[in-house]
Formats: C-alpha cells, sequence, structure tokens
C-alpha cells in the first residue's frame, strides 16, 4: 500500500512537507517548509524531523516561498545527500530565500538558528533543474512537474505511483494574472493533495491600479511619502509592473521617483528578469520592446546607508520596501521615520497577520508601539485585498473540477475553518491532522 505521511500544512497555512512512500518502499519528501506565524507554531520548526532521512530516496520542491522551502537546509545538515528537484527559477530563488533566511537567523540574538548559510549553500548544490512536462523517476515512482501559477517556477506534481496517479497541487495561483502564465489544468487523477489557502473566500474586487494611481497622485500633490511594505518575490515585480504601466499611461508623473529599497527583492526582480519564456501573454508581447520592470526615475537601494539618505529627500517619493507584514526590515525604519507626518500615505497590498504591527496599524491608532517607542499616528492608511498570489475559492473549484476519476481529496495548506468550509463544496474530501499517515489510494 502506497502511503502519505503529513509532516506539515495540516490544519495550518504554513510548513509544506508530505512524506510518499510506494509499496515497494520508494520514499520522496514534496517539500520542507518552515512553520510561521505563532509562537507555538514556530516552535515545530525545531522539533526532529518525523522521518527516516537515510530513507529518503528523494525530495521535490515546489517552489521558492520560505513555508514550502525553509527546512530543506536541515536535511543536508542531517546527512541527506540525494538530489531536491525543482525547476530552475525554483533554484534560483531557493537560493535567495535560504542565504537570506539563514543570514537572519545568525544576526537574531533571540532564537538559535535552525541552520547555517554553509548549510543553506550546500541545500542549493543539492538541488537539481527539471523543466516543466519533463518526466524523471526516483525509482518506480514518475514525476512530471507543471505550471502551478503562483510565483515564477512553482510547480504542482503529477506523480506516478503504484499504477495511479497523485497530484501535489503545491500553491496554485490566481489566474489570470499580468505577470505569470495562467495555473496548467489536469485532466486525471486518483488522489489529490490541495492546497486551500483561500477555500473560504472570494478575493476582493478592488482595482489595484486605480487605488495605487490615487495613492500616488495624492503624495504627487502634497509633496508626501507613500510607503508600501511588500514581500520581496513575486509581489514586488507586480507592483514594479504596475508602476511601469502608470506612468507609460501618464497616470501618474515620471517625474516622481520610486525607490525600491530591498536588496532581496532587487535581485528577485533580476531573476524574473532571466524567465521571459515564462510570462504570460501579455507581459511576453510588451517585454519584447521593454523592460516590464523598469521604468523612469525608479531607484534600487541596496545599501542601509543609502536608505536612510532617502529621508534627505524632498518632494513626493514612492517607498517600496519589506517586510509584507512589517515585522522587520527597511520598511520599519521608514515607518519610524514618517508615521507622524501627515503628508504620509501607507498602502497595504498584502495579507497582515493577526496581532502583527501591520494589523494594528489598519485598526488606525492615534498612537503606535514600534520596537518599545511610541509613535503618534497622522498618517493615512490604506489597504488593497486584490493582489494575491493564491487562487480564492472559485479559481480552486475550477482547478480541482478539470480533474476526472478523483476518488479522495486531501485538503492542505489551509486553517481548519477555511478548509471545512472548502469540503463542503466537494466530494471525498479528508483533513487531515499534522502527522497523520494515510492510505494514498
Amino acid at each position: 500500500m502506497s502511503t502519505i505521511k503529513f509532516l506539515g500544512a495540516a490544519g495550518m497555512v504554513t510548513g509544506s512537507c508530505y512524506l510518499v512512500t510506494s509499496e515497494a518502499g520508494t520514499q520522496i519528501l514534496i517539500d520542507c517548509g518552515m512553520f510561521q506565524g505563532s509562537h507555538e507554531l514556530v516552535k515545530l520548526n525545531y522539533e526532529p524531523l518525523d522521518l527516516d532521512i537515510a530513507k529518503l530516496d528523494g525530495v521535490i520542491l515546489t517552489h521558492a516561498h520560505l513555508d514550502h522551502s525553509g527546512r530543506l537546509p536541515i536535511l543536508i545538515k542531517n546527512g541527506y545527500k540525494g538530489h531536491i528537484y525543482a525547476t530552475q527559477p525554483t533554484i534560483d530563488l531557493a537560493n535567495l530565500v535560504l542565504l537570506d533566511t539563514a543570514k537572519i537567523a545568525r544576526e537574531n540574538r533571540e532564537r538559535t538558528p535552525l541552520y547555517s548559510e554553509t548549510d543553506a549553500e550546500y541545500t542549493v548544490q543539492s538541488m537539481k533543474a527539471v523543466s516543466y512536462h519533463q518526466e524523471f523517476n526516483v525509482k518506480d515512482i514518475k514525476i512530471k512537474l507543471i505550471d502551478a501559477g503562483h510565483i515564477m517556477g512553482s510547480s504542482s506534481i503529477v506523480m506516478t505511483i503504484d499504477g495511479k496517479t497523485a497530484i501535489f497541487s503545491g500553491d496554485l495561483g490566481n489566474s489570470p494574472e499580468d505577470l505569470l502564465q495562467p495555473t496548467e489544468l489536469i485532466d486525471q487523477a486518483d488522489s489529490v493533495i490541495m492546497e486551500a489557502t483561500y477555500g473560504d473566500r472570494l478575493h476582493s474586487p478592488q482595482d489595484i491600479k486605480k487605488i495605487l494611481t490615487h495613492e500616488i497622485n495624492e503624495v504627487e500633490n502634497s509633496g508626501g511619502t507613500l510607503l508600501i511594505p511588500s514581500f520581496s518575490i513575486e509581489r514586488t515585480q507586480e507592483l514594479l509592473h504596475l508602476v511601469d504601466h502608470l506612468k507609460r499611461n501618464k497616470s501618474i508623473l515620471n517625474d516622481t521617483p520610486v525607490y525600491l529599497d530591498s536588496p532581496m527583492a532587487i535581485k528577485a526582480t533580476e531573476i524574473y528578469k532571466k524567465y521571459r519564456n515564462l510570462y504570460s501573454q501579455e507581459l511576453s508581447l510588451h517585454a519584447e520592446n521593454d523592460d516590464p520592470f523598469d521604468f523612469p526615475n525608479l531607484r534600487m537601494i541596496q545599501h542601509a546607508n543609502d536608505s536612510r539618505k532617502i529621508w534627505e529627500t524632498s518632494g513626493p517619493k514612492v517607498i517600496i520596501a519589506g517586510s509584507g507584514m512589517l515585522n522587520g526590515g527597511r520598511i520599519v525604519r521608514h515607518l519610524e521615520n514618517y508615521i507622524s507626518n501627515p503628508t504620509t500615505r501607507l498602502l497595504f497590498v498584502g495579507f497582515q497577520a493577526h496581532n502583527t504591527l501591520g494589523s494594528r496599524l489598519l485598526n488606525s491608532p492615534k498612537v503606535i508601539k514600534i520596537k518599545r517607542v511610541e509613535y503618534e499616528v497622522y498618517a493615512t492608511i490604506n489597504k488593497c485585498s486584490s493582489l494575491s498570489a493564491h487562487a480564492d475559492q472559485p479559481k480552486l473549484l475550477h482547478w480541482l473540477h478539470a480533474m476526472r476519476d478523483v476518488k479522495q481529496i486531501f485538503l492542505v495548506h489551509a486553517e481548519d475553518e477555511s478548509r471545512s468550509k472548502f469540503a463542503v463544496l466537494v466530494t471525498n474530501a479528508v483533513l487531515p491532522k499534522l502527522h497523520d499517515v494515510r492510505s494514498l489510494f
């Protein structure tokens, strides 16, 4: 009997990790992501992996986000010698993510690092590039990666095991969208291991172009500053492409400087530029004549000293910086400097987890505490919820209903409330818990 063991993202959004074992005993690990969020979840990263690393025959990484890749160096640190299969864009982005995570952990005196930068480097060296639709075998298991449309290089997995087909969705994209090709559909499966992050909701119908135009026009008129906290991968590239559109269409002024104040986002953008063959049809046509992530007065900020020099510039400006949920990074320094200025505007374009600095600011406080210092809040605070790299409920159902013969659906990568509501809409749904072992078929 082939089995699947749920080692993460079962009843929670983060920590994606699943162990598949064939009847012949071949073992493949799908993802090995970091648990993120509450203190209780973060503690799970420090627990021993519930598997025998010596018996692993292969590892597959669906995409580079930390909640899918962040514990891979623990495998290497503890003796894993095999390949980690992924697309080349995923390998390039994972190199950024893992090294950055190790560096931040080394500088964090409050918690013991899970692994070193050397461990991260060895992990990337263990990765083997696989193209979309290129079939390969790990012993008796046949595998093919297809485009999940979530971020650059993201994959769903088509796995043939013991004569049957299992599909691992990975994270499914919010198709159609401006940057990437649409999520590929699959016509047949026996079992589906499916993300249900937004299984209980529809994305906001807000028009991000109108909102972004309004926010930038406001600071152009007042001479103020627009702060946009943003994740380095995918979200930042979406924003740059949007601003490119707005400047070309004369919706905002060419003279308005836009500072990308994030070394990691700058590097991620360069990776996006390498893989034009994976762009959406619209972006591919545009990219033939113009860099879709560049425009007049875009200023890339690498060094921390140059980041502080932004404060010395007068006139309207836009600052895009990490982190996306204000839990660290350069955006926090900019907040400290600008939050008490009435000409400042703060635009959230991503989810803000409960009790983060971002979520507290969305409650429009008059005073906010940042690093134990209180600041009066005079900035105008807005949010746009329509930018998402995840499929919402209708798009999840569309992806699933394209498949025939599905006999069971394991819902993962979601809080229990979200996946329970989604389970009502599908047949043969299973809601596994952490460490559950189930028959795959």
